[in-house]
Formats: structure tokens, sequence, C-alpha cells
């Protein structure tokens, strides 16, 4: 693999979140809470706890959650050997820490601190012996996730996000402008993904959670593991990467040919391309989520390949690569400027070949704007 070009040169990192930020964000959750019927939230170790503290624990069998509910200072129930962890967390000073031994009974202190009653969000990834734990001493309470109960917790990004999210963005442009210089044919998926994920990690990423390389007939599945098929000139290949850069992610999508492609290689090519121009022109403030997939699908559609795209046509995208909210049909949720996700349509001829185009774009007050920028045309590479 070629050493990255002095032209991509890396970015300085943003000012770290501060324990007001943390702060800020547990009293708007709660708030939203409230406005939605909720007597509080329930946060477990994940993506909600480090986006509303900072914390980014362990995730063991031994219970940790935040508790907030309006008019109430948070208060985060710790393992008293991981007290000192939290207490260092940069949101640790707006919170309020309640520690369990073990051989106590962690429900025991984390009952008081609900009403005996009332209906929680309570965070996806919660373990379920937990929340029976919680049922079972407070019976006359009730829970519904937070993707479903405040799909909105952590859609709209702030500026520092924005920020964060732009340097990911064009880390991962960095990356694909650099893989295209590599060879194709004759080597495995898998040494592809390897350049992938180094070159995510030479362009400041601290995590990369998926390098996407389907050759041929794996371009067809849309997740396709990167394998060990040799690829072969003649070859279409999907290329999807991204993860984490200063805890904020990426993610996107190129298609790629190996030699020069077919006319109708080409054509399948372009008909995305159109597809995914559509749905980010379809972004705009007030357009309801489901917009954007009814723009891209509408071009695959009349070219006679809507059966071949078999996926929604976006994702959010934060702390996490997906997240709610998501560009489907159904999905009546207004943008809101600072919501960012994905707009990537595809399409996948079984055993032959796929195709798929992704751009981050983030929701701006007249429309959108793309935090992937280099070029969707279809590129030939060795």
């Amino acid at each position: 693999m070629p050493s990255p070009s002095p032209s991509a040169q890396q970015s300085a990192p943003p000012p770290p979140f501060t324990a007001d930020d943390y702060r800020a964000r547990m009293t708007r959750a709660a708030e939203t809470a409230a406005e939605a019927g909720l007597a509080g939230v329930i946060v477990a170790p994940g993506p909600d706890l480090v986006h509303l503290t900072g914390y980014r624990p362990v995730s063991t069998e031994r219970l940790t959650l935040l508790v907030l509910r309006a008019g109430h200072d948070p208060v985060l129930v710790v393992p008293t050997l991981e007290a000192p962890d939290a207490a260092a967390a940069t949101g640790a000073p707006a919170l309020t820490l309640r520690d369990w031994t073990d051989g106590k009974d962690a429900y025991a202190v984390t009952a008081p601190l609900l009403d005996a009653q009332g209906r929680f969000g309570v965070s996806d990834n919660t373990w379920a012996m937990h929340l029976l734990g919680l049922q079972r001493k407070l019976p006359d309470t009730s829970y519904a996730a937070l993707t479903e109960a405040l799909p909105m917790l952590r859609a709209v990004k702030d500026a520092a996000e924005l920020e964060r999210l732009t340097a990911a963005g064009a880390a991962a442009d960095a990356t694909y402008e650099e893989i295209l210089k590599v060879r194709f044919s004759g080597r495995r998926e898998t040494d592809v993904a390897a350049d992938l994920a180094a070159l995510l990690r030479e362009f400041g990423h601290s995590q990369v959670d998926f390098t996407v390389v389907g050759s041929g007939p794996n371009g067809a599945n849309p997740h396709h593991e990167a394998g060990e098929r040799t690829i072969e000139r003649g070859d279409m290949v999907v290329l999807d990467f991204g993860g984490l850069k200063h805890g904020y992610g990426s993610d996107t999508s190129r298609t790629v040919h190996v030699g020069e492609p077919t006319a109708e290689e080409q054509r399948v090519h372009d008909i995305v391309r159109e597809a995914q121009r559509a749905g980010c022109a379809a972004v705009r403030p007030g357009a309801a989520c489901q917009e954007i997939d009814r723009a891209a699908r509408a071009v695959i559609t009349e070219f006679g390949y809507g059966e071949r795209f078999i996926h929604r046509t976006g994702h959010g995208i934060g702390v996490t690569t997906h997240e709610p909210p998501y560009m489907i049909e159904g999905e009546e949720q207004p943008l809101v400027p600072g919501m960012c996700f994905s707009v990537e349509p595809g399409i996948y001829l079984p055993g032959r070949f796929g195709v798929r185009i992704e751009d981050i774009v983030a929701v701006t007050e007249d429309g959108g704007r793309r935090l992937n920028t280099t070029a969707r045309e279809l590129a030939v590479v060795e």
C-alpha cells in the first residue's frame, strides 16, 4: 500500500466537550422526556451514556445506570470499584454519583431514584436482567426503548458535533482517494479491506467499524464481509467503510471497476449516481425522512430496478455509525437543521454485481451539505 500523499493533512483535534456541554445535554434529555409524557430516562453503558456524560465504562454484568428526571439532579449509579473512573469522566461535575458494592442489591439503590410508577425511556442496549430487576422493585413502572420514545435524543447535532462529523467525513474521503492508488486485481478482498482500515487509522480514526469490499457477485450482498475471493479484472467492487474519529462517525461508499466497465455496468452505476443525487437534493428542513427515500427510490424504479434496491436509503450518524433517524418509507419525522444521515441508494443484481454510492449529509437552514465530497463517477482501478 502506498504512503498517503502529503496533501492529505491531519486536522488538529477539536476542543474537548466540557462538563457544561454534558450538563446541557442531560437537562435537554430530561426535559424532552417530560414533554413526551415520560417520567424520566434510564441510560445504560453505550452510546447514549457517552453522548450524555462522556463516560465510557466497560460493559459488564454489574449495573451502571444514569437516571434523568426533569427537575431533579442527574444521578449515575455505578459499582463501587468503578466509581473512581466515573468521577474522572468529563461530565462528572454535572452528576451525582451513587455507588453500590458487590453483594448488595443494586436495584434497591436505583429504585428510590425513580417514581413508584410511571413510564420511563430506557436506552436500547440496557441488559434485560437489569430492566427486569428494576421492574421487580417497581412493578408499577413501565418502559419504552429510547429509539421509539425519544428518537431525536441524539439526532440534532450542535456546532461542535458537526465539526467532528465533518473531520471524520474528510478522513474517509482521504482514505478513498488513497485506496484508488492500490492494485485491486489479483488481491483478495481482505487485502483491500486491510488497506482501508490502515488508511482510516492513518487519517485519525481511533476505531474502524467496517470495511466492506464486495467484488463481482459479492457486491450484490450489501453487507458482504470481505472474504478470501480474489478480485479479478472485470469486477465491479463495492467499497463501504467507516468508523470513529474524535468520537464521531464516518461512513461512505463508492463503487469502482477493475479495468474498463461494460455498457451495462456503466449504466447501472449512472442510475445509482442519479438516485443518490436526487436523494441529496431532497434534503431540506421540514421534509419528512421518507421523502429522501422516495426521491432516491423513484429514480431507480423509473429505470426498472426498483426490486433490486433492497434496503433503506439512509440512517443517522453521530457517536455511532448507525443511529436514528432513518430514511425509509413510513418515517414521517421532519428534518431539522443539524441532523446528519447517510444517503446511500444501491442496485444489487444477484450472482453478478452491485453498486452503492453513499455520502453523509447534514441538514442546513436551507437545504443539505454533503460531508463527503469525493468524485461519484465510476472510478477505474488496476
